[in-house]
């Protein structure tokens, strides 16, 4: 077995966090699996897969050689593509990350149109609320709202969101519509715990920054929950404008307090690549960035 094949097979491994679950990923046997990464130890000189008889553990060594592995084989993959032509077929796995609701809300149908497309095209969608790692997760496309750590990555700006608060007309009819951010204080409050809004609520007047902190009486695990709530009538609550697109053009939510909002936040799509990106990549940049950039959603007025 040649080291690109070792190189395969201890991604493999690391992925799976198991010799038998790689062995099936690879089509091999797992004594050869496991023969593979004994031998990759073995000319290495160190460990780097700690085994018990109940779980596997990659060590800090073996953490900086996986790192360099999947750079080194998406080299490999890169230099293929450029063998193959500029019009290579897009072909192969396909990981990508987005927060949870924009995930499902513009993410998964995108890529479903994208796969419809490129047949030869696998996809992995990772929908979670929080900044992923992109090398060590081996992820080649993220969806990121606001600032972006990472500044040796690719990007590309899609749109912008709000930060907005929102209640609907029956329950801003009977309990009245704020008319500064001090009148939250004592308002019905609905929050979603795993938001990034969800402590205290910053807002910008003419008097300068505003932070108030809300009383909820009502906590729900996720946005989703708290945008049903705040439809039914029960409170105001605090999400990213995208969220609630739908429902304020079907009047089932109303925005106030716009005048109080802090500014902009950017959305961009995020990928890693080298001088020459595989089509696989480039045409779901292309295609990814070209749906996100026509959506009103995101886009509703043109930047000056």
């Amino acid at each position: 077995m040649d080291r690109f094949q070792e190189m395969q097979v201890f991604v493999a491994v690391a992925d799976e966090q198991s010799f038998a679950s790689a062995a099936r990923r690879l089509n091999m046997s797992a004594p050869s699996v496991t023969r593979a990464v004994a031998a990759l130890e073995e000319r290495i000189g160190t460990r780097l897969l700690a085994r018990t008889t109940r779980s596997l553990h990659i060590t800090e060594a073996g953490q900086r050689y996986l790192a360099d592995c999947r750079r080194i084989l998406a080299e490999l993959e890169e230099a293929e593509e450029s063998a193959a032509g500029s019009h290579a077929v897009a072909r192969g796995q396909l990981n990508v990350t987005a927060p949870v609701l924009f995930g499902e809300l513009f993410v998964t149908p995108l890529l479903v149109d994208y796969l419809d497309q490129y047949p030869q095209v696998q996809a992995k969608a990772l929908l979670v609320d929080r900044v992923v790692n992109m090398t060590e997760e081996d992820i080649d496309v993220a969806i990121r709202i606001g600032d972006l750590p990472e500044n040796n990555l690719h990007r590309v700006r899609v749109g912008t969101v709000r930060r907005v608060i929102c209640a609907s007309p029956d329950f801003l009819a009977e309990y009245g519509r704020p008319q500064h951010p001090n009148d939250l204080r004592d308002a019905s409050v609905v929050l979603a715990a795993s938001s990034t809004l969800v402590s205290d609520w910053q807002f910008m007047g003419p008097e300068g920054a505003i932070t108030v902190r809300p009383q909820p009486r009502l906590v729900v695990s996720a946005n989703q929950a708290a945008i049903r709530a705040a439809c039914a009538g029960w409170g105001l609550t605090r999400v990213l404008s995208y969220q609630i697109a739908r429902q304020v053009e079907a009047g089932e939510l109303e925005i106030v307090l716009a005048d109080y909002e802090l500014p902009l936040l950017p959305i961009h799509v995020v990928y890693q690549g080298g001088r020459k990106l595989s089509a696989k990549l480039r045409t779901f940049v292309d295609f990814c960035t070209s749906t996100l950039q026509q959506n009103p959603a995101l886009n509703p007025v043109q930047d000056a």
